[in-house]
């Protein structure tokens, strides 16, 4: 559901289609998150919300979801600099050649809330239709 919502978003920001955001990571909404809160609330609507099981899946969630927003953010922003100085260097030496360092590896918080979101709703629809 994350991954069509992704492809929506990317036809109706850029009026254009593009597959490739099916297999990428980062974009709205966090897919990550999702997919660890809709396994986190369905361990609760099964389980228990008071039972071992669920708080271990709420934690699996949350170490998830700060790694989507944290840390892969801030290397998508340290990749975004190293790029510049590549791209610098490729002005003086133009020898020199070097792949470019993918910049888009995390998600912004409110990509990780509204995957969140998503992945609640998903659960809790599944658990009603079930």
């Amino acid at each position: 559901m994350a991954q069509a919502i992704k492809l929506a978003v990317e036809i109706i920001k850029n009026r254009k289609l593009n597959v490739q955001v099916l297999v990428t990571t980062g974009g709205m909404p966090s897919a990550h998150s999702a997919l660890v809160t809709a396994l986190a609330a369905g361990v609760g609507q099964t389980v228990g919300w008071q039972s071992p099981e669920f708080a271990l899946a709420t934690v699996f969630a949350i170490i998830v979801m700060y790694d989507a927003a944290g840390v892969r953010q801030a290397a998508g922003k340290q990749a975004r600099i190293l790029n510049q100085m590549i791209d610098e260097l490729f002005r003086e030496h133009p020898n020199f050649n070097e792949d470019r360092l993918k910049e888009l590896l995390g998600h912004t918080p409110f990509q990780v809330i509204a995957g969140s979101a998503l992945g609640v709703t998903v659960s809790l629809l599944a658990r009603a239709a079930y």
